[in-house]
């Protein structure tokens, strides 16, 4: 993990225990190779407060869902 600080999202969720079954988070690694991409994209992601994280015993999980389903936004200017 890098020395910045994770940007938190404008609305933290509260957990339930229902909310905090195995299958459903994933290692940022695991998240690269479901999305094809590096660790390093994965946490760019993390940083811009794209997919909601969980931090237990130093490491982060995202959340499998909203990793499956993450749609890039387009980037640079429109075209004409």
């Amino acid at each position: 993990m890098s020395k910045h600080k994770l940007k938190q999202l404008e609305n933290p969720t509260t957990l339930s225990k229902k909310d905090l079954t195995a299958d459903q988070w994933v290692s940022q690694s695991e998240a690269a190779r479901i999305r094809g991409v590096t660790p390093q994209a994965i946490e760019n992601l993390m940083k811009k407060g794209r997919f909601r994280t969980l931090r237990i015993g130093g490491r982060v999980l995202l959340d499998r869902r909203e990793v499956e389903n993450y749609k890039p936004k387009r980037t640079g200017r429109p075209r004409k």
